[in-house]
């Protein structure tokens, strides 16, 4: 079953994101823990067993992000004067290290909905995904502690 290693590699590689940036709103808002509520990548659902194993900590300019015993951590920069709202997201350890993917983003409340193109070119457009193409979406929730 080769579709559930790349999507375990790809959730490592894109469940990444930063607050900081250069709105201290939106920088202070992504401050947390957030779990993924549902994800699809190349217009197909990632399977409930893979995505319930993923966390995403975002704590002091830092993001961790654990897939089972994965993990991947980095920096993002954001642009939340973009419209949609962009970020910039460089692995700095861990398999995505030294790569950089561009996404848009949306923040309502408790819920934060990104948009990545992990091929590393183009960002995405719009909070869609298709099949044949390298966008993942993710709608996360804040962990309630």
């Amino acid at each position: 079953m080769l579709f559930r290693p790349f999507v375990v590699l790809t959730l490592v590689f894109t469940f990444s994101l930063v607050a900081r940036g250069d709105n201290a709103k939106d920088s202070d808002t992504l401050q947390g823990t957030w779990l993924p509520e549902k994800a699809e990548i190349g217009g197909k659902k990632i399977p409930d067993e893979v995505r319930k194993t993923i966390k995403l900590e975002i704590k002091d300019g830092k993001y961790r992000v654990s897939v089972g015993k994965g993990v991947d951590q980095g920096t993002v920069k954001l642009n939340p004067t973009a419209k949609p709202k962009e970020m910039d997201i460089n692995g700095t350890e861990g398999p995505n290290k030294g790569k950089m993917f561009r996404a848009i983003y949306e923040q309502d409340g408790d819920t934060l909905r990104i948009c990545y193109n992990l091929s590393g070119t183009s960002r995405p457009k719009e909070f869609k995904t298709e099949e044949g193409t390298a966008l993942f979406l993710a709608t996360y929730k804040r962990e309630k502690r």
